[in-house]
């Protein structure tokens, strides 16, 4: 046997997966499958969105570690021969796929950002950033099953379609793990999820002070958008939190217009804004890096030119 599989914790990284899948699938000519936990999730669902077979992996004891779903995994795969298995690149599932892979004796490239199939030499072919954003990493692997890793938010979510059918089996339980869950706690967000966000307003060195941050909040609010930052302005100086850093080491953003404030646009940072489909700045620094990757640029003191652009807005 062979086909495509897909492995993800939430179901908004599973239905990504499924439009990467069938894309696969449909040029390989083999089967798309799904392995879910037959607690958290509808089979249906998945289905609907591409999934040819769902894999239910019972839930197993209480408590139980998400490690103890490796040699399931695993001797599923050497009993089926998947050609190619695709993780969603989230903490646990990279600790799941890197085991996984270990176990097998097979490659694994991680947080991979593009993944086709070439028909000529029949080969899986990924891509990933490389040197801190700064290369695209191309990468073939020859060993099966071709295990990789892709971040949330790289492709769109697949669609349900009406009318498709899929077969559905049942996993063997699995053998209580030397680890177990003690307790779960669900991460508090601060603030919205701005990889969802069609309109971000970006904070960067530029600015003096915390409070005058305030200045991007209003014009993200007059842009029908959110806020986010660089590296330093979170992990630095932590005027902002976390989840809003947008680069290599933070979230990839895809929104319809990024605008970035007194944001010099180093590589790391650059990086996560590849997939916006306007970038604008304003920087005084004329040779700031971010204006080589902006449709459009202002030079000029963004203390001086954002409340112009919040006058404007208000003409508007």
């Amino acid at each position: 046997m062979s086909g495509i599989w897909i492995i993800a914790e939430k179901k908004e990284h599973a239905l990504e997966l499924l439009t990467i899948g069938r894309v696969l699938a449909a040029q390989m000519e083999t089967k798309l499958s799904a392995f879910l936990w037959k607690d958290q999730n509808v089979p249906e669902d998945y289905i609907a969105c591409g999934a040819d077979e769902i894999m239910l992996a019972a839930p197993g004891s209480e408590g139980q570690s998400l490690d103890a779903f490796i040699p399931v995994i695993a001797a599923e795969a050497e009993n089926n021969h998947p050609d190619a298995i695709l993780f969603a690149a989230t903490a646990r599932c990279r600790d799941l796929a890197a085991r996984v892979a270990s176990r097998m004796n097979t490659g694994l490239c991680s947080s991979c950002t593009s993944v086709a199939y070439d028909a000529a030499d029949r080969t899986i072919k990924m891509e990933r950033l490389a040197y801190g954003g700064a290369a695209v990493q191309k990468v073939i692997c020859k060993t099966r099953p071709v295990m990789v890793t892709i971040p949330p938010g790289t492709f769109e979510q697949a669609k349900a379609e009406a009318g498709r059918t899929g077969i559905q089996r049942e996993l063997s339980t699995p053998a209580p793990s030397v680890l177990k869950v003690i307790e779960k706690k669900t991460k508090v967000r601060e603030t919205k999820d701005i990889t969802e966000s069609r309109v971000i307003v970006a904070v960067g060195r530029g600015f003096d002070k915390k409070e005058d941050l305030d200045l991007a909040r209003k014009l993200a609010c007059a842009l029908g958008g959110e806020i986010g930052c660089t590296r330093p302005i979170s992990e630095e100086n932590h005027w902002l939190p976390e989840e809003l850093c947008i680069g290599l080491s933070g979230v990839q953003v895809k929104p319809d217009f990024y605008l970035g404030l007194g944001v010099s646009g180093q590589v790391q940072h650059a990086t996560g804004i590849r997939q916006a489909k306007v970038v604008a700045a304003v920087n005084k620094d004329e040779n700031a890096p971010i204006f080589s990757v902006a449709d459009f640029g202002i030079v000029g003191n963004l203390y001086d030119v954002v409340p112009k652009l919040l006058e404007a807005l208000k003409r508007v």
